[in-house]
């Protein structure tokens, strides 16, 4: 197979920090043309240097993911730019973690905003455009979360869950309407050491951590990164996915009830007190913009 992605156009939200900036760096080195998207415009310019150096042609358009109109605007500069879009990458999240009730309504409906109603809107200019043009990809970064869910992660859950579903109805719509050249993936990580969880909102009164077992962020990566090469309709990344995405299948209450464990240990009962924050809901931070965090350096 041709590991290389000249002319090939990709847009990327989410791609300031974490997966979406890994996988920036990585089509970079393969010669892909890039959009990069995410509110940090900083970390997004430098971002851009860096893929030129490693042999891709990148832009950034600053983009707030939350704003329909924003998305707009991202898919039109990506046209504008490069003429066409062959691949969607719709990676941008966000997370409130604590007791439902306890965190405040407008952080829940923020993280609706940015992990499904983002979601929605990124498919809906992809979807549009791959229907015009007859082919394209598109990549929705969901969660095992939106699989299996995690007690102190509702709306977190809640969006996901409805990012697997979204991406199922429109994998079922190209088929029928026999589009075999219109892919639509979805991909479901397990806990990566990524920034997201120093990015996240946390009301518990604990720092927030991932809930084990913590795995390298290169591995979904490396997951999306193939998926352009060879799209599959899921794939779930990290350790125990496989196991997990069994024993959901075979006994669901019981893996719930795992999950549930596995997290109030983790978060709760052992995690470190902490303040609250609002992390990044509000205003992109400067803090955590590289590809991993330090969550597995802790752990080892």
């Amino acid at each position: 197979m041709d590991r290389k992605l000249y002319g090939m156009t990709i847009v990327i939200t989410g791609a300031s920090s974490g997966f979406g900036k890994g996988c920036a760096l990585e089509f970079a080195k393969l010669g892909a043309s890039l959009v990069l998207a995410a509110r940090n415009e900083e970390a997004l310019r430098e971002l851009v240097v860096e893929c030129a150096r490693l042999g891709g042609s990148a832009v950034s358009v600053p983009t707030d993911v939350a704003d329909p109109n924003e998305v707009a605007s991202l898919y039109q500069q990506s046209l504008d730019c490069f003429g066409k879009i062959d691949v969607w990458i719709n990676n941008a999240g966000a997370a409130a973690i604590g007791v439902f009730s306890e965190v405040p309504l407008a952080d829940h409906l923020k993280v609706i905003d940015v992990d499904l109603a983002g979601t929605m809107c990124g498919s809906y200019f992809a979807m549009q455009h791959f229907m015009q043009k007859g082919q394209g990809t598109l990549i929705n970064v969901a969660s095992m979360i939106g699989k299996i869910p995690a007690p102190y992660y509702a709306s977190y859950s809640a969006a996901k869950h409805a990012v697997v579903g979204l991406s199922a109805a429109l994998r079922q719509e190209i088929q029928e309407l026999k589009k075999d050249r219109i892919h639509v993936c979805t991909v479901l990580p397990m806990a990566m050491d990524t920034p997201f969880f120093e990015h996240a909102a946390n009301y518990t009164g604990r720092k927030s951590v991932p809930i084990p077992p913590l795995s390298d962020a290169q591995d979904v990566i490396d997951a999306i990164v193939d998926l352009v090469f060879k799209p599959k309709p899921e794939v779930a990344v990290g350790k125990a996915a496989g196991i997990f995405s069994a024993s959901d299948a075979l006994l669901p209450g019981a893996t719930e009830a795992m999950m549930a464990k596995t997290t109030q240990k983790a978060q709760i009962e052992e995690a470190p007190a902490a303040p609250f924050t609002k992390g990044n809901l509000e205003q992109p931070s400067n803090r955590g913009t590289g590809v991993h965090s330090d969550y597995k350096k802790e752990a080892s």
